[in-house]
């Protein structure tokens, strides 16, 4: 994807987020501990500034403030962290930055953030309803940047363990496929991206019904077990 659509899905995804926080903020985000929506929204916020800092002075120590607890405080907040990360990163993705995988530019960011926000947009719009349809592009890039970034920072972070045997990942509506692990794949998984990438990312589990499985499963279940996101 090129930068230009990084930052219009990023801005639409940010906006859709706060349209979000006009809902019941103590509504429950199952996927993300006993968090409800005013935490999310203070992590979604408190990581935006953080990673504006990383692009505009180039550190990763910045200390994140504490979220208002006040609803309308925390909008407004949130509304302002969002247009500090958006000016941030409105610039040449090849600029040099902090980041915590290569590539250490602002490109990393304008990447690691859309797709931050669009897996937290739908833990928001899940806590409240209904969550919308992925855009195919975005989805698929999404499943991309857990093999390429996400997984091995797990590894090199101690978090996981190397993988012992590959897995291959088809998305039936984008034509794409990927392959994680070494060696052969002892088996495939089919989905659309945005399925897999629900998958990946721990939102639904590799049983859901709309997962297709050809192989080992269970030597494929160790590799996706990971885990290969934070």
């Amino acid at each position: 994807m090129n930068p230009d659509a990084y930052l219009l899905h990023l801005r639409r995804e940010l906006d859709a987020f706060r349209t979000c926080l006009d809902g019941d903020l103590s509504a429950p985000v199952v996927h993300c501990g006993d968090w409800t929506l005013r935490d999310l929204a203070g992590h979604l916020g408190g990581g935006n500034l953080w990673a504006a800092r990383a692009v505009t002075e180039r550190r990763g120590d910045y200390q994140r403030p504490e979220p208002p607890q006040d609803g309308a405080e925390l909008r407004r907040w949130y509304e302002e962290a969002a247009e500090t990360l958006l000016d941030a990163l409105d610039t040449d993705p090849s600029t040099e930055a902090w980041t915590f995988w290569p590539p250490h530019t602002v490109g990393f960011w304008q990447r690691r953030r859309c797709q931050e926000t669009l897996i937290h947009l739908w833990d928001a719009e899940n806590a409240l309803g209904e969550p919308r349809p992925f855009d195919l592009e975005l989805a698929a890039d999404g499943v991309a940047e857990v093999f390429d970034t996400m997984a091995p920072r797990q590894v090199a972070r101690g978090r996981s363990a190397p993988p012992a045997h590959a897995i291959r990942l088809h998305a039936t509506d984008a034509g794409t496929s990927w392959t994680y692990g070494p060696g052969d794949p002892v088996a495939e998984i089919e989905a659309t991206a945005e399925t897999l990438l629900l998958m990946l990312w721990g939102r639904i589990p590799s049983t859901d019904p709309e997962i297709a499985w050809s192989g080992d499963q269970e030597a494929a279940q160790k590799t996706l077990n990971g885990p290969l996101t934070p």
